[in-house]
């Protein structure tokens, strides 16, 4: 896995994973419920892209628009194509 993030990106996501994360973990403890576990996760998730300063979502997306872009350049070329026949 190649970083795909900048660093000031990477530490943005820590410092809100952690936050989020301690709120949703605080939030358990006063009152034990399941509402608070998807918070937890998505600040773990965050902590996490922070540290390997890579992110899935944006992997997508840059590759998505890669192929675009290759699509739309070799569909521009075939429109000055010679027909040879």
């Amino acid at each position: 896995m190649n970083p795909n993030i900048g660093r000031v990106n990477a530490l943005i996501r820590i410092t809100c994973g952690f936050s989020i994360l301690a709120c949703s973990t605080a939030n358990m403890v006063k009152r034990p419920s399941q509402s608070s576990l998807p918070f937890a996760a998505l600040g773990g998730m965050l902590v996490a892209e922070g540290i390997t300063r890579f992110c899935p979502v944006t992997y997508l997306v840059k590759n998505s628009a890669n192929k675009q872009n290759l699509h739309y350049q070799n569909d521009k070329q075939d429109q000055f194509a010679i027909n040879p026949s």
